[in-house]
């Protein structure tokens, strides 16, 4: 529900209608700053299945919008057993041959937990949630966006139907082959475009029922990762405990992803392939999988900015797509949401949105660009390859047990604070 207080004097386009382009959109709404977003697709959908918000994304949630966290409640799937409610994951070893150091098939490495409940949702629900609190009429589809031209007093959006759209700026929420990101850094220029990272991956879903015979209710429904030499799978329920969502990831040999589509259809034969030699039960979870797809993992070099000229910014993916081995960036889409919407909150005209995008920049983009190096690292970990830890138990549970601290245990006020000392800064030198 929008707030109160007149509408700002200015209008923000948003490119992009996923999961950050409406959360950014709804916490816009309820600033009562005019905005409207436009989708390249007929309607508002997802790709993936099981997203999970950490402890940082919940609390950021909370700040924007309790509404918008209501929502996510309403579609959430929390671990199986009340014990298991603050659990990340249990990792154990995948392999089914005995370790160096004598880990066997199965062997918990260590269980990583944190304060709060842990849970995962299905990301068209949890889409779902966010479009209702949508005022009517704030959407357009089949918008592709194909040019921007920087007017003296906004921006004019080009779009592949023919038409167009004037604001006094926008936001790209367009994910990782973001065209905002494109016209901003520069066509061709290196950090423009994601890069393969190296790594691709599997998903599935299986049925919980069959998930259960072969690994009991306890392994089944509370999320695990087995990790192991090139590779590593989770296994996480979601859809309120009915279904498991699988996710298998591997190095590819060569470094190279030289197919054009990133997504494509894969066969139970091709991933029990990649996963020879793996303990039985994990196998045979694989096998279950109905229906399977192959994702190429690409992330993005770090940008020099995030925004120009109080014209144009990035948000989500769209400003630094990472890995999903952390966990956190649907998180860090939400984070960026949060310190954005409450910096254009904090001006009066259009004339300030420069400075409130500079600020934006100042606090979101060191931590975010962070995410992307250390989840490629997170992945290194996972799959044996990291030359510190390798596969080592000790090691692994030392790193294992730290690695999401910096994420989870973020001070969100003092990012705000930040943020606001910034903006205060560059309102005082116009």
């Amino acid at each position: 529900m929008a707030a109160s207080n007149p509408p700002k004097p200015f209008s923000l386009a948003i490119v992009g209608g996923g999961l950050g382009g409406l959360i950014l959109a709804n916490s816009l709404v309820r600033q009562n700053i005019p905005v409207h977003v436009y989708e390249a697709a007929p309607a508002f959908s997802e790709i993936g299945a099981g997203v999970g918000l950490s402890p940082n994304a919940l609390r950021a949630m909370a700040l924007l919008d309790p509404a918008m966290l209501e929502g996510y409640k309403r579609c959430v799937t929390r671990q199986a057993t009340p014990s298991e409610l603050g659990r990340f994951f249990f990792f154990r070893y995948g392999m089914g041959k005995t370790s160096a150091d004598g880990m066997v098939a199965g062997q918990l490495i260590c269980e990583v937990r944190h304060n709060n409940e842990t849970s995962s949702v299905h990301r068209a629900r949890l889409l779902n949630e966010l479009v209702k609190l949508m005022p009517e009429g704030a959407a357009s589809f089949s918008k592709r966006l194909v040019g921007i031209e920087e007017e003296g007093e906004g921006v004019l959006l080009k779009f592949l139907d023919g038409t167009e759209a004037r604001h006094d700026a926008l936001v790209g929420c367009d994910g990782i082959k973001s065209k905002v990101r494109k016209l901003l850094l520069g066509e061709g220029h290196k950090t423009s475009e994601a890069v393969f990272t190296g790594k691709y991956c599997y998903r599935g879903l299986v049925p919980a029922d069959k998930a259960i015979e072969i690994l009991g209710e306890d392994l089944a429904l509370n999320s695990q990762m087995y990790l192991g030499h090139h590779g590593h799978i989770l296994t996480a329920p979601i859809e309120q405990g009915k279904i498991i969502n699988v996710v298998a990831s591997h190095t590819k040999e060569d470094g190279r992803w030289d197919d054009h589509a990133w997504v494509r259809p894969s066969t139970k034969e091709e991933l029990l392939a990649d996963f020879e030699g793996w303990s039985e039960p994990v196998t045979k979870v694989l096998g279950l999988v109905e229906t399977l797809d192959i994702w190429a993992l690409f992330d993005h070099l770090p940008a020099a900015t995030y925004h120009r000229k109080g014209k144009i910014c990035l948000l989500g993916d769209a400003a630094h797509a990472s890995t999903p081995h952390h966990g956190a960036g649907a998180g860090m889409a939400v984070e960026d949401a949060l310190i954005l919407s409450k910096m254009l909150a904090s001006i009066h005209s259009a004339a300030e949105l420069e400075s409130a995008f500079a600020a934006y920049d100042a606090v979101r983009r060191p931590r975010s660009q962070r995410l992307v190096t250390s989840s490629r690292r997170c992945g290194d970990v996972y799959d044996f390859e990291d030359e510190l830890v390798g596969d080592k138990a000790d090691a692994l549970r030392q790193y294992l047990l730290h690695a999401q601290d910096w994420i989870w245990h973020e001070d969100l006020p003092g990012q705000l604070d930040r943020a606001q000392s910034v903006l205060d800064e560059n309102l005082a030198a116009l």
